[in-house]
């Protein structure tokens, strides 16, 4: 068995430049762990997979598509491929949340 805590990984260089670290990284998926800041946000972007978002702590803000919805814990965010997509933390608490994409992309994101 292969257990990762989230804490004991580095956190990976992206684009958004914000505290992400990757837990999963297999052919057939990837999993990153995202925390935002207070004021910190996800640059609007396309992924070309299909993306679960999972809200571990704290309350912000999502966009996909033509939609915009406030979303705290124990919440579940569907984002189709192709969709553009980003997250913004305009609270005063620190927000974590998973991001699944299956399949694992083959090619990259688009930053827009």
């Amino acid at each position: 068995m292969k257990t990762v805590r989230w804490e004991d990984l580095s956190p990976i260089d992206n684009p958004h430049k914000v505290d992400a670290r990757r837990l999963y990284d297999t052919e057939h998926a990837q999993v990153a762990h995202i925390t935002l800041k207070p004021g910190e946000k996800l640059i609007r972007h396309i992924t070309p997979v299909d993306v679960i978002f999972y809200v571990l702590e704290g309350e912000g803000v999502v966009e996909i598509g033509d939609e915009k919805e406030t979303v705290g814990p124990d919440t579940l965010i569907e984002s189709p491929a192709r969709i553009p997509h980003c997250w913004y933390n305009q609270g005063d608490k620190t927000l974590r949340f998973l991001v699944i994409k299956a399949p694992r992309p083959t090619e990259p994101t688009k930053l827009l």
